[in-house]
């Protein structure tokens, strides 16, 4: 699609006022602390920023509007099931979260079953993440390329660019300040747009034979047992993320976690609705249009310039800041779990710069594994990841919360390997049940009976620090 100036100059701009604000807020940041943390000072804006500006990414819009145009409104479940589990987190995770003085999902597991389980997380959490970042480095080069009309290998270099300049200089902080900015710009203008897409569907004459009532404007329209493992992968994918964990540990106290949790939950919820509009317009006004494309293509050629150019702005800030975020939580546990004492780093100062190279890397690696799966669909990749990570971990992280040191350390080991492993083979047998349920199931057989014969004297370890 050929752009005007003005288009290109209101992308730009609002691009650059959210990284802007990101690289001036990383003026303040001069300790690996706060880099990953933020110095354990944020309020709530921070927290819920922080939260949002990860979570809604490739999945919550271009993702939502691609699905949207093969099921409808059924597609919108990827932001409330998202929504629901931060609401989750803030009810029952946060708190007992911030209370202690650590920085990863990791290190709260090694406190609880051994340096073991700490291990395995690591590295099992690390890849579920990463598949996460993949799936908003997809549509993101792929708008790039759509754009510009450069080869994919030039638009994901400057994507990485443009994902390096959002997060890679002031770690959570930048996130942080770049996530409420965004926010702000794509609730602003995303509910403009999703309005005028919803008029042009009920003023299609085509619209009442394409998209009948049920199931394209149905919530349950792909069926119950269909929302409900959506709603379920998304809550258990959440708790298990470092991304998001990590904003819980960065808020000044439990308190302020909860809240940010909450506050992520209003912000993201709502953002998959017009984006769900949008997909179901050009499925019905443009059949012809690529579904990966869908909501970049109206945004540019059917809404107002400048309401167009200012949301595809904020789209791909979703798309740079949510793989800034998801990227800063893998260097977090990589740097922190493994590289520092792989390479013997101790000093404040070396572990900043470990940290800064190791989230460069993964941004290099999201990139470059996107480029080479083009065309893959976005949530997919989004819903792999969730399984991943959840089905070995979900259950071990939520009895180390309400349960400390309930469980042997052996055991709970052994269960996140089974469990996990049974989840693969289960995503690579295309299972009709979910891996993350078949992954989820085997973990339930081996710990839930283990709470009922709790040996008070068969402890995890040394006590969970508590922040004072």
């Amino acid at each position: 699609m050929q752009l005007s100036l003005i288009q290109i100059a209101l992308m730009i701009l609002t691009i650059a006022v959210a990284i802007s604000g990101g690289i001036y807020a990383a003026r303040s940041v001069h300790s690996a602390d706060g880099y990953s943390l933020g110095g354990r000072s944020a309020g709530v804006p921070m927290v819920a920023g922080t939260i949002a500006g990860t979570c809604i990414g490739g999945g919550a819009t271009v993702g939502t509007a691609q699905l949207a145009g093969t099921i409808g409104l059924s597609a919108w479940w990827f932001t409330i099931g998202t929504g629901l589990a931060f609401i989750i987190m803030g009810l029952f995770y946060a708190r007992p979260l911030r209370g202690t003085a650590l920085e990863t999902i990791s290190q709260y597991l090694v406190l609880n079953y051994g340096k073991g389980a700490g291990h395995f997380t690591t590295a099992v959490s690390s890849l579920g993440i990463f598949f996460s970042a993949v799936a908003s480095c997809l549509p993101g080069i792929a708008i790039f390329a759509a754009l510009t009309g450069m080869p994919a290998w030039i638009a994901a270099l400057l994507f990485t660019a443009l994902v390096a300049c959002y997060g890679f200089f002031g770690g959570l902080k930048s996130a942080g300040v770049g996530g409420m900015v965004k926010a702000a710009i794509l609730w602003s203008s995303l509910s403009i747009a999703g309005a005028l897409a919803w008029n042009g569907i009920t003023e299609t004459p085509e619209a009442s034979a394409l998209l009948p009532a049920y199931p394209w404007f149905s919530l349950l329209g792909n069926g119950v047992q269909n929302a409900l493992v959506s709603v379920f992968s998304l809550l258990v994918g959440v708790l298990c993320t470092q991304s998001y964990i990590q904003a819980i540990f960065s808020a000044s106290n439990p308190r302020t976690a909860s809240v940010g949790a909450f506050t992520a939950a209003l912000i993201t919820i709502p953002v998959g609705l017009p984006c769900a509009m949008i997909g179901m317009y050009m499925h019905v006004a443009h059949p012809d249009v690529s579904p990966l494309l869908a909501l970049p293509t109206y945004l540019l050629t059917e809404a107002p310039v400048v309401l167009g150019s200012v949301a595809m702005g904020g789209i791909m800030l979703s798309l740079i800041g949510s793989v800034a975020g998801l990227s800063l939580g893998i260097g977090t546990m990589l740097t922190k779990d493994f590289f520092a004492k792989l390479l013997r780093v101790s000093g404040d100062a070396s572990m900043l710069r470990l940290s800064r190279v190791v989230v460069l890397g993964v941004i290099l690696a999201s990139c470059s594994f996107a480029l080479f799966n083009e065309g893959s669909q976005v949530l997919f990749w989004n819903y792999l990841s969730m399984a991943l990570r959840g089905g070995g971990i979900f259950l071990p992280l939520t009895i180390a919360v309400f349960r400390p040191q309930a469980v042997a350390p052996r055991l709970a080991l052994f269960s996140m390997l089974v469990s996990t492993g049974a989840a693969v083979v289960a995503a690579a047998m295309h299972t009709s049940i979910s891996p993350l349920f078949i992954g989820l199931g085997v973990s339930a057989i081996l710990l839930i009976p283990a709470l009922f014969f709790h040996n008070d004297d068969d402890d995890g370890g040394e006590p969970i620090p508590v922040e004072n």
